[in-house]
């Protein structure tokens, strides 16, 4: 009987050590609507994930810091080819996904834009603000900046400028009315039913938009290659397509 409850106390000391890490993914603030949808239908059979979302360029900061986490997953191929540039990652970068760059504004509120090129943009955004995330740490800033540039509108629109920290606040800034327009991807336009496309900026007009997923070198959650796998299923590739990847 001794050697019994020597047992029962001997699990219960032990089981806890046995459960299952979380999957812990460091992901662009940008994919948080697919990603949740994504893994809570994940969590019904496959295990645990954790999600921290966060802009690129800080998520791949945390990486070369060292934080914990198993997956990285960038809007912006930049950040994935620095990290596998100085060995961080154990996997070669997949490119998931894609996204359109758009210009949105209020439901109903202003005509479709039909030729970019023109002034035709320029007028129309008129005194502005254009809230856009900042081209100089955020991939949907960058591409905003890429494309005014070469349809020779950036210098004319740079001053109306309103920086927003991540796309969806942008979104929200257009919905809420505190600016008439802003540029963003097409995923983040369909999080809001108070905005609307009035313009899908020329994909040449732009390098592609692209979200690279990968394994990170010091992962050793045996999951995470699981949920890797996951978000390749078709399954997950519902998800996006209707989020408008």
């Amino acid at each position: 009987r001794t050697h019994w409850l020597f047992g029962l106390i001997l699990v219960a000391f032990v089981r806890p050590a046995l459960a299952a890490e979380p999957v812990r993914v460091l992901a662009a603030f940008t994919l948080k609507p697919a990603l949740d949808a994504i893994a809570a239908a994940y969590r019904q059979t496959g295990g645990a994930v954790t999600l921290v979302y966060g802009p690129s360029p800080g998520l791949a900061q945390q990486v070369e810091n060292g934080a914990p986490g198993d997956l990285f997953f960038s809007a912006d191929p930049m950040w994935t080819d620095e990290l596998a540039k100085h060995r961080l990652l154990k996997s070669a970068p997949l490119d998931l996904v894609g996204n359109r760059l758009v210009l949105i504004a209020g439901k109903g509120k202003a005509p479709p834009v039909t030729n970019a090129r023109a002034d035709q943009l320029a007028a129309l955004i008129g005194a502005g603000p254009l809230a856009m995330c900042d081209p100089d740490s955020h991939p949907a800033g960058r591409m905003a900046k890429a494309s005014l540039t070469a349809l020779g509108q950036w210098d004319r629109l740079a001053p109306k400028v309103a920086r927003a920290e991540n796309p969806l606040l942008a979104v929200k800034m257009v919905a809420r009315g505190d600016a008439p327009y802003a540029i963003v991807f097409t995923t983040d336009a369909m999080t809001d039913p108070g905005v609307a496309i009035v313009m899908t900026f020329p994909d040449d007009s732009h390098p592609p938009i692209r979200y690279p997923l990968a394994l990170r070198a010091k992962s050793t959650n045996p999951d995470a290659a699981k949920f890797l796998a996951y978000l390749k299923s078709p399954a997950a590739a519902d998800v996006f397509n209707r989020l408008g990847y």
